[in-house]
């Protein structure tokens, strides 16, 4: 094709042209696709070919370009450095020492050199993956080296030497290189090893290896403080870390066996963290908490050398007590030190805390774990299963309560609860104290927890008081007791009240080893959980009734068998106690204990009664019977209780007539039923006089249905007549008053049961005209009988309609 221009100028000019035509054709391509839009409602669609082409979905590739790149060149790095290793260790001894050295070298310099030319085109990957099959050669080149050349040095002291050459090489290396990020990195990690290698190499123990360990971890925070790239502080970070764990927890065990050597080594660690958190915020917190128990290490295991083995522990914690109280008091200004030397020095202290608390356990689960019998004298020596215990945890415990109390904190003065309560439980077994020593103990912590429960906002004045979000104020010390926050009052009150419950349950398990230690402890809980019903709030109060009305039902019951009353009386005796309920809850009338202490009465009459059948004396059983229907009547006359007491005496009385029927003998059910039925059909007419509205099946089905059931089955088994002749007549005058007053319920239930009593009278002529008939004629007789049903069905339709209109018409 001739043209009077160049080649390149007509090349520009069919490019140019091209482009026109491509933006020409797309936006015809636009117009076409709107006219479509348009037109489509109002002509029919264009068939496939005049269709426009489907614009290509393109594909989401699985794998970007550069991380494709990374994986090609890490597959390469590592199968070379394969090679390399390979050649190294197998094929080495097949060249001369020559060949060997040029190989090496001309190997590792161009491994080394080729990320420079990379770096410089730009292909950073490429001279990443290059520079860490170079490094990996040094170590290999190190490593030949000691074979070929120096055979007989130490392996450990090389080693050591060899690591620092190593690490300088490769700092400087990364150095030279800045576009490279691991050879830095790769210098810290070759780093740690020469010093402790160095020291192990010279003979040194485990303590001069630690002492290079800590000097190791210096250096690595050296470079995290003052060195700007991520990827080595990162590096330096995660060294020291490990090496300076390494030498704290070497200096943990050495203060158990040396404690001067172990000492030294933990305020030299504790001095580092705590510069550490001066210099770097981020980790400042979790520094000083690391340096205040290095401190309290090195500190406690002095002591614990000059101190009596039982004393090594509260030892301890007086350090930590110390440490915590001066870091509270003197860094205020400096939150992050304040907070983290409290953290260690609260952290030591609850591990000697549970040092200390297996005495409390005892002293609250040992007496509950009886073997010997009741009021036999002998007492559960707790200092026995604790045998080799030192005598001084409850010092520990008092340290922890004095600690926690100048908190002003809930959650401070919560544990100072828990822990005094723990102090005073953890004294007699930890002394063994004499019975009566550990008895009152019990008591007191009984009587301490009870009496914060009903006052918390004694231990509460002085809490911080949350405002807002990021906001407190603390509360003045002589504030007035409303002042205090109700939250953290009701939690000190609840869990006040759960430890002085737990001593009472241990001090009556404790008090029935001995005769008038029961007496004595059953009092005094009388009295304090009355103070508590009141004098207490919420629930407490409901709970501390309960409690009161429970142990003089327990003092009663003591009585009963110190006088040897046996167990039937014994119930009759405990009557005592639903009876002074009874009357109690008259005088308070609507108050929120009344209902508590009339429910425990009732389950206290509920205990006495199922003695009285335990026994298996049914004479007292009926006479309890009939007391405590006696009390549930008298408690029917206040109108508050009415409806349950009332029928509660009800139940009481019929079962007491019922129980007192069996006792004489009496086996007829109408002597039964009638104690029953006389009172439920009077109650049915007042309560008809009442409510004339009230339905007969209401006022007077359960005292009819009470006697004529029992007796109709009664009848049906009697083989005499005079039962089944009274019954009728009885279900005859029931059924005629039902009729004469509209009622429905007699109606009905006195027409069955006469209807049923007739028929158990007609029964045997009627087996004996029908044995005397011959066998064809009752079908013949059923078949007539059901077609003058089918007859005359609609007229019986009609008649039950009838039936049903005028018995529901009926009360």
């Amino acid at each position: 094709m001739d043209s009077s221009l160049p080649p390149a100028e007509e090349l520009v000019l069919v490019d140019r042209e091209l482009a026109r035509l491509d933006a020409r054709r797309a936006q015809l391509l636009l117009r076409r696709d709107w006219l479509l839009r348009v037109l489509a409602p109002r002509v029919p669609a264009a068939g496939p070919a005049t269709a426009p082409w489907p614009a290509p979905v393109p594909t989401r590739p699985e794998a970007t370009p550069r991380s494709t790149q990374n994986v090609l060149l890490t597959l390469g790095g590592v199968l070379l450095t394969v090679a390399a290793l390979v050649f190294t260790l197998v094929s080495w001894g097949t060249m001369g020492i020559g060949g060997r050295s040029a190989v090496l070298a001309v190997v590792t310099s161009a491994a080394l050199a080729a990320p420079a030319l990379l770096l410089r085109r730009g292909l950073a990957s490429t001279a990443e993956a290059v520079a860490a099959l170079g490094l990996v050669l040094t170590v290999l080149d190190a490593y030949a080296l000691h074979r070929v050349a120096l055979p007989d040095t130490d392996a450990l002291a090389y080693t050591a030497v060899a690591s620092a050459v190593l690490a300088g090489a490769w700092a400087g290396y990364g150095a030279a290189l800045s576009g490279l990020r691991m050879p830095v990195p790769a210098g810290v990690v070759a780093a740690q090893l020469p010093l402790p290698l160095g020291v192990l190499a010279a003979g040194g123990g485990v303590v001069p290896v630690a002492w290079a360990a800590l000097a190791t971890a210096v250096l690595d925070l050296v470079v995290v403080l003052f060195t700007a790239p991520l990827a080595p502080r990162v590096t330096a970070g995660a060294g020291a870390a490990g090496l300076g764990g390494w030498a704290l927890l070497t200096g943990l065990a050495l203060s158990l066996s040396s404690p001067v050597r172990g000492a030294l080594l933990l305020l030299v660690c504790a001095g580092v963290l705590l510069y550490l958190a001066t210099r770097h915020a981020p980790a400042a917190v979790a520094a000083a908490t690391g340096a205040g128990l290095s401190g309290i290490a090195a500190v406690g295991g002095l002591l614990r050398a000059v101190v009596p083995v039982a004393w090594a522990v509260p030892a301890y914690a007086l350090v930590a007590v110390v440490l915590a109280g001066a870091a509270w008091r003197l860094l205020a200004g400096v939150p992050a030190l304040r907070t983290g030397l409290a953290l260690a020095g609260g952290g030591a202290l609850g591990l000697t805390v549970v040092w200390a608390l297996p005495p409390s356990l005892v002293g609250v689960l040992g007496p509950l774990g009886r073997t010997s019998p009741v009021w036999s004298g002998t007492h559960t020596d707790s200092g026995r299963m604790l045998s080799g215990f030192p005598a001084a945890a409850p010092l520990v415990l008092l340290l922890a309560v004095g600690a926690l109390a100048v908190v002003p904190r809930v959650w401070a003065r919560c544990g100072a609860v828990a822990l005094g309560w723990a102090l005073l439980v953890a004294l007699p077994v930890s002394l063994e104290l004499p019975y009566a020593a550990g008895l009152a103990f019990q008591l007191l912590a009984a009587a301490t927890g009870l009496a914060v429960s009903v006052r918390p906002a004694v231990l509460a004045r002085g809490l911080v008081r949350p405002e807002a979000p990021g906001t407190s104020r603390a509360v003045p010390p002589g504030a007035v007791a409303a002042a205090v926050p109700a939250e953290p009052a009701s939690v000190l009150a609840w869990l006040a009240f759960g430890c002085g419950l737990a001593s009472a349950l241990s001090a009556v398990a404790l008090g029935l080893d001995a005769r008038a230690a029961t007496f004595a402890v059953l009092g005094v809980l009388a009295v304090l959980c009355g103070g508590v019903a009141g004098y207490g709030a919420g629930v407490r109060r409901l709970v501390g009734a309960s409690a009161a009305v429970l142990a003089v039902a327990g003092l009663v019951g003591a009585g009963a068998a110190a006088g040897r009353l046996g167990v039937a009386v014994s119930g009759l005796v405990l009557l005592a106690v639903p009876a002074g309920t009874a009357a109690a809850g008259a005088w308070l009338r609507r108050h929120p204990v009344a209902v508590v202490v009339e429910a425990t009465g009732a389950g206290v009459a509920l205990c006495g009664l199922g003695l009285g059948v335990a026994a298996g004396r049914p004479a007292l059983l009926a006479l309890g019977l009939g007391l405590a229907g006696v009390i549930a009547s008298a408690t029917a006359l206040r109108p508050e209780r009415r409806t349950v007491a009332a029928a509660t005496a009800a139940v009481l009385f019929v079962l007491a007539a019922w129980v007192r029927l069996a006792v004489w003998g009496v086996t007829a059910p109408e002597a039964y039923a009638l104690p029953v039925t006389v009172p439920a059909l009077a109650v049915g007419v007042l309560r008809r006089r009442r409510d004339p509205e009230a339905s007969s099946w209401a006022a007077y089905g359960p005292g009819l249905a009470v006697t004529l059931v029992p007796s109709l089955f009664a009848a049906w088994t009697d083989a005499q007549g005079t039962r089944p002749l009274l019954l009728g007549l009885a279900a005859l005058a029931v059924t005629l008053l039902g009729a004469r007053f509209r009622l429905q319920a007699p109606l009905v239930l006195g027409g069955a049961v006469l209807v049923l009593d007739g028929l158990h009278e007609l029964a045997p002529y009627v087996v004996q005209v029908v044995g005397a008939l011959p066998r064809w004629l009752p079908p013949a007789l059923a078949g007539l009988l059901l077609l003058a049903v089918g007859a005359t069905y609609e007229q019986r339709l009609r008649d039950a309609r009838r039936l049903r209109e005028r018995l529901g018409r009926m009360r």
